[in-house]
């Protein structure tokens, strides 16, 4: 049997791509970093010189220096992807939850993933995923507003503290603002071994390019998109 030939789609911009991989890196390095912030594991240095605390590489002044320009690193590359949002179609593929078409493509593709369906229609990007982009952007925007809350207080009477400042207060106290922060944590956590599972389940199924994608902005498919409207 003849196999069928595949088509290119350019879906991705650089600027969703940039934000991607850089999201990567610095959700992997926030994570592990507050982990240590909130419960340092200073294993076998009790009893050691009391300069342990400030001048080893792991101490907790350093932990929360790298916590900190990551947490930097990511709000830039939000930045990147709601300027990718506006001049690329092919960003804006997050889900259109008024129509039939979100619909039915969220049971397809739920389906298939479970593996009670031997395929499914094909989607630029599938209503299953685009929820899921969708909830992890709604985290990392949690994340950003709740982090810059708690570090702004340093300085009460700053610039940044009158801006981040009364979400500690819509959060009712900034312990509740830790907590919210840690469970965002978890939830990003959560999204990403999913995405990786899924991603690279429909890449080796599929071979649509769904990772590679990320790195070149084209997937590959041997009929047209069900979504394709969408980028056009």
């Amino acid at each position: 049997m003849k196999e069928k030939s595949l088509r290119a789609y350019y879906v991705f911009s650089p600027a969703i791509r940039i934000f991607h991989w850089i999201m990567v890196l610095a959700i992997f390095v926030l994570f592990f970093t507050g982990l240590y912030i909130g419960d340092p594991f200073f294993i076998g240095t009790q009893g050691t010189e009391a300069t342990f605390a400030i001048t080893n590489i792991f101490s907790m002044e350093m932990m929360r220096y790298v916590h900190f320009i990551f947490a930097y690193l990511l709000t830039v590359s939000l930045i990147l992807r709601i300027y990718g949002f506006i001049i690329n179609k092919g960003d804006r593929l997050l889900p259109h939850f008024w129509t039939r078409r979100y619909w039915f493509g969220l049971v397809d593709t739920t389906l298939h993933y479970l593996f009670l369906r031997d395929q499914h229609t094909p989607y630029l990007r599938n209503s299953l995923a685009r929820t899921g982009y969708l909830f992890v952007y709604i985290m990392i925007l949690l994340e950003i507003v709740t982090g810059f809350a708690m570090y702004v207080m340093i300085n009460p009477n700053s610039f940044a503290a009158k801006v981040f400042g009364p979400f500690n207060h819509l959060f009712i106290n900034e312990y509740n603002v830790h907590i919210i922060h840690h469970y965002a944590a978890w939830g990003i956590m959560l999204f990403v071994i999913v995405h990786i599972y899924m991603a690279s389940r429909a890449d080796f199924m599929e071979k649509g390019g769904e990772v590679s994608g990320m790195i070149s902005g084209v997937k590959f498919y041997d009929e047209e998109p069900e979504d394709l409207n969408d980028i056009k």
